[in-house]
């Protein structure tokens, strides 16, 4: 599975911002997806996961309520809407795929290249 996301950018707080996660491979739909953000400084973290078999999502607190992670296994489209952004929102965002758990310290078997997110106070 090759991962690129994009739809990164510059925002102001408060507003809103949509990645897309782009994969390629028939089987897409057989893996547990997720996005991660790296900070400068800090490690990488979890943000939210879509899972394969059920539709479930799950989310890390900071960002509940605000962030929306839905994916398109017919056309291998992951994404997350990103809304009512903070400053400490600003990360490069990542999508990963694993068969898996789905966590910050779980072992993802395919990751993307990042998209950077920035958001002015």
């Amino acid at each position: 599975v090759q991962l690129q996301a994009s739809g990164g950018g510059l925002v102001q707080a408060g507003g809103s911002l949509r990645l897309s996660c782009a994969a390629s491979g028939r089987t897409f739909g057989r893996y547990n997806m997720g996005w991660f953000r790296q900070a400068p400084g800090k490690e990488r973290e979890f943000v939210a996961a879509a899972f394969s078999s059920d539709n479930r999502t799950n989310y890390v607190y900071s960002v509940k309520e605000r962030f929306i992670v839905s994916r398109d296994n017919a056309n291998g489209m992951v994404y997350l809407q990103m809304n009512s952004l903070k400053p400490e929102d600003t990360a490069v965002y990542y999508c990963a795929a694993t068969m898996g758990s789905v966590c910050s310290s779980c072992g993802m078997e395919y990751w993307g290249k990042g998209t950077q997110v920035t958001v002015s106070s």
